[in-house]
């Protein structure tokens, strides 16, 4: 089922078949090597999915980074690029290695090759998420291997594909590129009662050049909004795969407080989201500028 209170433009679901795995929006204005990605904010949840869980839908759209590819919709506009995820996160996370899965959720062999164990695959939290915003587990019975595969093979690859393809494609016309990775973050966390407005993840320095994350938190500072670097978020999965600064790709996380535009219980906008909106139009146009400076 499409999740549709207030997306009246979202993709619906067709039969038994896989949607589109994501949608890209061509620049507007002068193009620029610049993509702003959302891999977190898809509302599609096929009705096969809902049919297996054991916790209201509810608690698995407190994960989404709801609307956050609208508060980027601005990014054709200034010459970017805007590529957003169709499903869920809880169906299928994006901004996961496709090897961290675990097993034990599997019916039969796993969908695909296994890496070690991490701390996120131990804590729920792997490519397939086996838990919601309540930290229970989601499923009333355990995946099967074919539903695990069409799950990487139809949305994972693709996404992943046409990433790295506009990626290449913007560097070779370019000789540069730039990957924003855009999220949201709940607005508090056990042992952080309160985090800040904006959180900049370049992976400590090693996935883009200091110019750009300082670019951007100067920016949010200008308009009254506090910012951190790295802490919690250092940037994931899709920072590490693409953030080349010496090949001259740079790739950075942008995670925002819900707090700032979304009533985090309902998971529905509030007011504020039109002058969020606007500010990070702000930011778009910021990094868009930059991007001229990267090229050789």
């Amino acid at each position: 089922m499409s999740i549709a209170e207030t997306d009246t433009d979202g993709p619906g679901q067709t039969g038994g078949y896989f949607l589109p795995a994501f949608s890209l929006q061509r620049p507007i204005a002068d193009a620029r090597p610049v993509i702003f990605a959302s891999p977190h904010s898809g509302r599609e949840y096929p009705d096969r999915f809902v049919d297996c869980l054991r916790v209201p839908l509810l608690d698995l759209r407190q994960t989404e980074d709801a609307y956050v590819d609208r508060l980027f919709d601005k990014a054709p506009d200034h010459g970017a690029q805007l590529l957003k995820a169709t499903y869920a996160r809880s169906y299928v996370d994006l901004n996961r290695d496709p090897r961290e899965i675990d097993p034990a959720m599997f019916n039969g062999d796993p969908p695909g090759p296994v890496a070690t164990p991490t701390v996120r695959v131990e804590a729920g939290l792997g490519c397939f998420p086996r838990i919601g915003a309540r930290g229970e587990s989601i499923y009333a019975k355990k995946l099967s291997t074919d539903e695990g595969r069409a799950r990487l093979d139809h949305i994972h690859t693709p996404y992943h594909a046409a990433l790295s393809a506009e990626i290449a494609a913007l560097h070779q016309r370019f000789g540069c590129a730039i990957l924003i990775d855009c999220h949201s973050m709940p607005s508090s966390q056990p042992g952080r009662p309160q985090l800040p407005d904006f959180v900049l993840g370049d992976r400590f320095g090693s996935s883009c050049t200091g110019q750009l994350t300082s670019l951007v938190e100067r920016t949010l500072r200008a308009s009254g909004f506090s910012v951190t670097r790295n802490a919690p978020y250092a940037g994931g999965y899709t920072t590490r795969k693409y953030g080349r600064p010496k090949r001259r790709v740079h790739a950075l996380q942008i995670e925002i407080n819900r707090r700032l535009y979304l009533d985090e219980f309902k998971v529905n906008p509030i007011d504020e989201m039109a002058s969020l909106s606007h500010q990070l139009e702000g930011v778009i146009g910021k990094i868009t500028e930059f991007s001229e400076r990267l090229r050789p």
